[in-house]
């Protein structure tokens, strides 16, 4: 492995350990936040090279809260939680499902009606390769940023970006790919 490759899996490493790792003294319970649903807008790249195919990405998405959280009297502060999501990529005549696993940190109110966060975790693809375009292998890395705020009472709306990526870790031909997405949810 290259060095450079070194260091993305030591602090790839480090954030997962961390987010999961048992802290008694700050956990809470587990918690689901919400549920909802999202699809890719736009088609513009912002991250590694231009992507030789138009992916379309719709799925179904589950907040959940981790045990470490900071909240100021306020109720405006920081917290931990895991976005999983399950849905279809659609490319080059082809459909694939993909199953993410995010940990995220989440800047906000308390009550998770306005959210900032970003994170890095894992998906799977169960087809990578699209006519022109090959993602390396099923297996990718996923990084995120999400903005949310309410619409009426506890549905809201966000904006997620998504970049898949294997990182290089299945050679240096292969592309990721970046998404624009709209979420519509639905807080617990």
């Amino acid at each position: 492995m290259r060095p450079a490759r070194h260091v993305v899996w030591l602090a790839l490493t480090i954030f997962v350990l961390c987010v999961l790792a048992p802290w008694p003294s700050c956990a809470a319970d587990l918690q689901l936040l919400s549920v909802g649903v999202r699809a890719r807008v736009g088609e513009k790249r912002v991250l590694g090279e231009e992507q030789l195919e138009s992916f379309r990405e719709y799925d179904v998405v589950a907040s959940i809260r981790l045990p470490w959280e900071g909240y100021s009297p306020s109720g405006w502060g920081v917290s931990t939680r895991l976005l999983a999501g399950a849905g279809v990529l659609e490319g080059a005549d082809k459909t694939a499902l993909v199953v993410s696993v995010i940990p995220v940190l989440a800047f906000g109110s308390q009550d998770g009606r306005f959210t900032v966060d970003l994170g890095a975790g894992l998906t799977l693809l169960s087809k990578h390769r699209y006519a022109q375009q090959d993602f390396g292998g099923p297996l990718q890395f996923a990084l995120t940023f999400g903005v949310g705020v309410p619409l009426y009472q506890r549905v809201g709306v966000g904006y997620r970006f998504l970049h898949y990526s294997d990182a290089g870790a299945y050679g240096p031909d292969t592309i990721g790919a970046d998404f624009h997405m709209v979420e519509l949810v639905y807080r617990f």
